[in-house]
Parts: structure tokens; sequence; C-alpha cells
């Protein structure tokens, strides 16, 4: 199918709303000052069209949780909230979950998660069903270093799931593996998991230096931090999403650059549990590639990309004193183009000729954002998640002004209460 969308305004410049932009089937076919031929003609008014934004770290059916635990150090939020609470979970809470979470990024303009969690299948479908891309990984922990990780349950569960999943719903669902943390797993089974994703060609995502404990009890048991950890495990021979980053220092840092580890920046999570902040600067400096992730809604509370590409924004400013350490168009490109890259989906997150029409459109007559000097510093100051009118993936309408495509969301209400309402029971 064919889609033009008429008079928009985009962030590569030129004078506002007079480009139109040609979808034909997942991909973009034409931006210019013609009219082509489109089987439906969008008018847009001007507005924006840009890339979608990419989640590069969550855990979706946390939605369950949202506001269960606040207030509490991330130690003491994992073992006497959230740890408990996932051990009532099962296939349909998990799947109501991700489909709350999936259904809350669409509205907010994300066409892609990066998701570390379990009973992947339930996640898979919602994915499936949704139209929405995913980066699914289960969450693996290991704590017997004479264990025979062959034959590991969650290991065998995480390549059941690739073979079954990877791949599927015509690309949208990549698998990759993971491990928690390195204060959640022993050394044999970094090893093995690592020589596993090497062979399977997929990518690892992991928690890493969230908090200062985690980072300098690693550094007590290996002698080394967790990211050289990693790096003497054979982690860092393959993709690798690394989330937090808070407290890696600058050898961990130029290490990230040399490997092309992504860091997963969760700038309101970290702030909420009280964690700290990443250091930001000194990885873009070093040419670090730097996306966004929400975490998961019992660290957060919202899944909005756009949430946390204002609040990094704003708060290594305050930290580091210098209104330009941070510039807006940075800013957006780690909320676009940089997750895609993390997420090995290299033809998305750029509103470009031959790209995957992974777009949100954004309203730009909404009250707040009038007047607009600079578009990008609208998106990172201004924009709210009430401006996207449209979420599309692989040029399929996900949303469009307040009404979604492929979820009934007034039965996902009915069910999301359901289960809520008897979860503790």
């Amino acid at each position: 199918m064919k889609i033009l969308f008429k008079n928009v305004t985009t962030l590569e410049g030129g004078v506002r709303g007079t480009l139109n932009v040609l979808i034909n089937g997942k991909l973009i076919s034409y931006i210019g000052n013609e009219i082509r031929e489109a089987d439906k003609v969008i008018e847009c008014n001007g507005n924006l069209l840009m890339p979608a934004f990419f989640n590069a770290h969550c855990h979706s059916a946390m939605t369950l949780f949202r506001g269960y635990g606040d207030d509490l150090p991330l130690q003491r939020w994992l073992n006497e909230k959230i740890f408990p609470a996932e051990d009532r979970l099962n296939e349909e809470r998990v799947y109501t979950g991700s489909q709350i979470a999936i259904a809350e990024m669409i509205r907010n303009g994300v066409v892609s998660f990066s998701d570390m969690y379990f009973f992947l299948d339930e996640t898979a479908r919602a994915v499936e069903e949704s139209g929405i891309k995913a980066n699914l990984s289960r969450s693996i922990v290991s704590f017997d270093k004479d264990a025979d990780f062959t034959k590991d349950q969650r290991v065998l569960e995480s390549l059941d799931v690739f073979n079954r999943w990877n791949g599927k719903a015509d690309g949208r669902i990549k698998i990759d593996m993971s491990l928690h943390a390195e204060y959640s797993n022993v050394e044999p089974c970094f090893r093995y998991v690592a020589e596993l994703t090497k062979e399977l060609g997929t990518g690892f995502q992991i928690h890493v230096s969230e908090t200062e404990s985690e980072h300098r009890e690693c550094i007590e048991r290996h002698g080394m931090t967790p990211m050289r950890f990693l790096e003497s495990c054979g982690v860092l021979d393959v993709p690798v999403t690394a989330a937090h980053c808070v407290y890696v220092d600058d050898d961990d840092i130029r290490l990230m650059a040399e490997r092309g580890v992504t860091a997963a920046h969760n700038p309101v999570s970290n702030l909420k549990l009280g964690s700290g902040i990443m250091p930001y600067g000194k990885m873009k400096a070093a040419g670090v590639n730097i996306a966004l992730g929400t975490d998961g809604v019992a660290s957060n509370n919202q899944l909005s990309v756009l949430r946390e590409l204002q609040y990094a924004a704003l708060i290594h400013k305050g930290a580091a004193c210098d209104p330009a350490i941070t510039r807006a168009g940075d800013m957006i490109r780690c909320a676009t183009k940089n997750g895609a890259i993390a997420q090995g989906r290299l033809d998305s997150g750029e509103l470009k000729v031959g790209y995957r029409a992974d777009l949100i459109l954004l309203d730009m007559n909404a009250i707040n954002n009038i007047p607009s000097y600079d578009l990008e510093s609208t998106v990172c100051y201004s924009a709210t998640e009430s401006n996207v009118l449209m979420t599309l993936s692989d040029g399929n309408i996900l949303y469009d002004r307040g009404t979604y495509t492929t979820i009934d969301e007034e039965k996902m209400r009915y069910n999301a209460k359901r289960v809520i309402a008897h979860y503790f029971d």
C-alpha cells in the first residue's frame, strides 16, 4: 500500500509544511515537493513527520507493578517488593502486562523496544499481534559455578525461544541473549552464554554498573569493574546493550567505545531509585553509542522515550553546570537512530528514502509547540506525548489520533483491571 503524507515538516530542514513523503509498503520511497500517486493521502497541515522512538531497555510486563514499591533504593526495592511480586507472575499476567506496555509505548511514539524478562512467549505474542517491534531476551541468573549450563533451565528456555521466535512477525521480533547482571551470575555462566550468543549471531542485554555498590563489589570480587569483567568473559565479542552504566569509569568508557557497546541510558529510573547520573558527556566525547531506555514501569511509572529524552537533556546540563553539554539534535538521535543501532535495525531510525517507515507524526500546531523557532529544540524541550498524532511501524499505522488500529483497547483495559485486581490475592 502506498501512503502519501502531504504537507509535512521534517527535522532535516526546508520550509515548514512544503514536503511530501511517500510510503510504499514498509519503506520510505520518496521525500520531496512532488505529489506522488498513492492509495491513501494524509493531509498533515505542516505537522512534523520524524523517526519514531526506540526504547533501548525495559521490562514490559512490569506495568503490573506501576506505583508498587515507590521511594525505595534499588536493592530494597528489588528484594522487598519486586522479587516477591515477580514470583506471582504467570503466562496470562505477563501477556496482559505486555499488552498494557505496548499500548502505552505506541501511544507515546515508541515503535520498538528492547525487553529483558520472563515468559517470553507471551510478550512475543503481544508484540506479534500489535505490530510493534521488539528485541526480547530471557533474563538469566545463576549462582552455582559448578552447574552444567548446557542443561540449565533458563539457558535452555532462552535457546528455545530464540529458535521459535527470532525473525518472526516478518522480522519485527528479534531474540537476544541476556544475563541479568554481574552480581546475579557466576563467571562460568558468563563464559558459556557469551559463546552461545556468538554462535547464534545475536545481541546481548545486561544491567551494568547501575549502582555504586554494584560497581565497587564487583571490583572486590574480581579485581576489575563490571565492564572489564564482561570483556574478560568474552561478552564484548558480541553486540552488547548495557543498561544504566551510571558508575562506569574512564577506562570502561574507552572500552565501550572500542568494542561498540551501547549504553542504554535510563535517566528517570536512575533518578527515581537514587542510583545516580550516567556520565553522558564523557561517553559522547569517547564515541559511545548512547540510546535511551525507560527501564520497567515500577522504577519509572511511564514508558515514554520522549520523557527520557527531555530528562536526559536537562539533568546533564545541571550536573555539569554546562548548558551546551547536551544538544537537542544529539538527544533526538539517542532516542531514534542510536536505539535502532542498538537493536541491529540499521535500516530504521531516520527519515530517509529506502529506510523503514518507522515514523511518528507530531502535532506542531499544539499550543505548547507555538512558536517553534527550532524544530529539534521544540521536540527536545516543548513537545509532550499528547502531541503524538500517529505512530507507524513498517508503514503500518498502529495509532491514529486517539485510536489504536491493532489493539482492542476496551478489551485490554478490562483484562488489565481483572488481572491487577486479583494479583496479590
